[in-house]
């Protein structure tokens, strides 16, 4: 008898930042492709802070990456000593605590101690994952963490950047998230590009603000 092969799956891995909406409407959009094709999801942060550390910005973007540093913080923080298979599942509760506050429920970047704080009692945490917020004990964890998302991507991209089968992109950036079996037609696009050698990007001008629906 012949033995019929398992289909096989691809990998991705998904860099996000709680506090960005891109990333956000990304997410989404990884989530409904995991319904629909054989795809392994690895979750892992980067950060805007650190991104634009240096940068001449205006005023009040400034004052929203100096607060922006805490998820990231208490992220690292709650997984950095467990397994990676745990590590990752937990990245993604936190992500999926923090987006619904910030993003869904419309708080944004204004009390991201109150809901950093609310995240670590919902999930059963460690409430000295609280304190991690205003200190730098995980940057370096922190910084690798982004490191090797700019290594895989290269420079002058931000949130989300998107490994497809160890190709990295900055994107896609869509709004609102496909789902069914358009999230995963959007999915083989990316597989295709990322199969082709030399290809680097795709852009348009965004006219259209984040669909959260």
């Amino acid at each position: 008898m012949t033995q019929t092969a398992a289909p096989s799956r691809d990998r991705a891995e998904m860099f996000f930042d709680p506090v960005c909406p891109w990333a956000w409407m990304t997410s989404r959009w990884m989530m409904e492709v995991e319904k629909v094709r054989n795809i392994d999801v690895t979750w892992s942060v980067m950060s805007l802070s650190v991104l634009n550390e240096g940068r001449d910005l205006p005023e009040g973007y400034r004052a929203m990456l100096d607060r922006s540093w805490g998820p990231v913080r208490v992220i690292v923080a709650a997984t950095k000593d467990l397994p990676e298979d745990e590590a990752n599942v937990l990245r993604k509760k936190m992500y999926d605590a923090f987006g619904q506050r910030i993003h869904l429920d419309g708080r944004g970047s204004e009390d991201l101690d109150a809901i950093i704080s609310e995240v670590v009692d919902e999930l059963g945490l460690d409430a000295s994952l609280k304190e991690v917020a205003g200190r730098d004990d995980v940057d370096d964890a922190l910084r690798a963490s982004h490191q090797r998302a700019m290594d895989l991507v290269g420079d002058d991209v931000g949130t989300p950047v998107v490994s497809v089968n160890d190709i990295a992109f900055f994107g896609p950036v869509v709004t609102p998230a496909p789902k069914g079996e358009a999230a995963g037609q959007l999915w083989d696009g990316c597989v295709l590009v990322a199969g082709t050698p030399g290809f680097y990007e795709l852009k348009r001008t965004r006219n259209a603000s984040p669909d959260f629906s």
